[in-house]
């Protein structure tokens, strides 16, 4: 499967240890009431797919509509927090055959640009550093809905895919099928305005 790696990715992830004061546009992703997950689909041999969701990350990210090109994103995933509802399976996947996540406990993203394209949608590049490699990634991304909560927060909401080649990230997966040498990987989250 998808050798040593697989999302965190992804997009993304975040180090919530930047101390940068905390400004209107900025924003706390909100796993805590689950309006955040970080999915993975990975070709399984070439007879299905095999889904996944990493379910321990933590972010921010930087939102003015005023100035969209001055958007960031900086998030953190705990690996070993990945689940593809197979106990022996996610063992598997974190272990040094693939993961290796005792060695590699996080993955990160930081985002160093953003490109907008049209209407709530926008191109995000930034470095992804999965299985001790860093590489730059761009993820579309797309604004989901922003305003007011009914707990009288503020929220926008996004989401965003892209394709994970795994050999960029040290994973070897030459002795599995072509159609496995990638991983595509979503993210969706919702944040609040602090």
């Amino acid at each position: 499967m998808f050798k040593k790696a697989a999302l965190a990715t992804a997009f993304g992830t975040v180090s919530l240890a930047v101390a940068a004061p905390v400004l209107a546009d900025d924003y706390v992703v909100d796993t805590e009431g689950q309006h955040a997950f970080i999915q993975f689909k990975i070709n399984h041999l070439g007879f299905s797919y095999i889904l996944g969701t990493f379910e321990e990350f933590d972010g921010r990210f930087h939102y003015d509509p005023e100035d969209l090109e001055a958007s960031s994103v900086e998030m953190e995933v705990q690996v070993d927090s990945l689940n593809t509802n197979n106990a022996e399976r996610d063992k598997h996947f974190l272990s040094g055959d693939f993961l290796e996540a005792d060695e590699y406990p996080t993955a990160t993203f930081v985002s160093t640009g953003f490109t907008p394209n049209g209407e709530d949608e926008g191109v995000l590049t930034g470095d992804l550093t999965l299985h001790g490699e860093t590489h730059e990634i761009e993820m579309p991304v797309t604004l989901m809905g922003e305003g007011e909560d009914p707990w009288g927060g503020y929220r926008a909401g996004f989401e965003g895919s892209t394709t994970l080649t795994l050999a960029d990230f040290g994973i070897d997966m030459s002795d599995f099928p072509e159609a496995m040498h990638e991983l595509e990987l979503y993210v969706t989250f919702e944040g609040v305005r602090q």
